[in-house]
């Protein structure tokens, strides 16, 4: 009896945790569907010199709740590839699409590490906490793409795609990455706080932990 007991119990424990997977790659899918929408049709492009280009977006906001909400992997992985795809159907942005997959999915890794590994965000019902690491998360998946954004962009584009006018848009690329990086920090925390809430009383917020 207690053998049966036991095995029910794991079974049990194997479906809710299949369950929480599902519902993870569902939640990853429509995260990579909205960072695509808000990087392709909600961006302000600028147009620079040697045909290149930079942008006003927030599209790296939904990496950063993804991660706040699915954790660093699947929610930098749902705005890596809704931003990659993105790049792939534009053909100013096209080549620098592996850059992007590689860079929007460290964003979540880091904000995702912050928010779960240090600040244990899901198991707390302090909302002072959960907002503080939420901020801090933020900042440090956003300040990583501040810097290597227009880092790795540069020797890409110098090295990779033998742009020799790749340090005339260096300027421009960190101005527009520190612009996204302010706007897409206040963006996924305060989308984050009312969501999180909003899980929580539909009774999802458990499947995510």
């Amino acid at each position: 009896m207690i053998i049966m007991k036991t095995n029910h119990a794991a079974a049990a424990a194997n479906r809710a945790s299949a369950s929480s997977q599902i519902y993870k790659i569902a939640l990853t899918g429509l995260f990579a569907a909205l960072s695509y929408v808000v990087f392709t049709f909600l961006q302000v492009k600028i147009t620079l010199p040697g045909g290149d280009a930079t942008s006003i977006h927030l599209g790296n906001a939904v990496c950063v709740l993804g991660a706040l909400v699915l954790g660093g992997f699947y929610g930098g992985l749902g705005g890596a590839i809704g931003m990659t795809i993105g790049d792939l159907f534009d053909p100013v942005y096209v080549a620098y699409a592996p850059k992007t997959f590689i860079l929007k999915l460290c964003i979540g890794l880091i904000a995702g590490f912050v928010a779960h590994k240090i600040g244990k965000i899901n198991e707390s019902n302090d909302k002072n906490h959960v907002f503080r690491f939420a901020l801090a998360a933020a900042i440090c998946g956003l300040l990583f793409n501040v810097i290597f954004d227009p880092l790795v962009g540069y020797y890409y584009k110098l090295l990779i795609m033998g742009k020799p006018a790749a340090e005339l848009v260096l300027a421009w690329n960190v101005a527009s990455t520190s612009i996204n990086a302010v706007t897409s920090t206040i963006a996924s925390v305060i989308i984050y706080m009312p969501l999180r809430s909003a899980l929580k009383r539909s009774g999802l917020f458990e499947q995510l932990k």
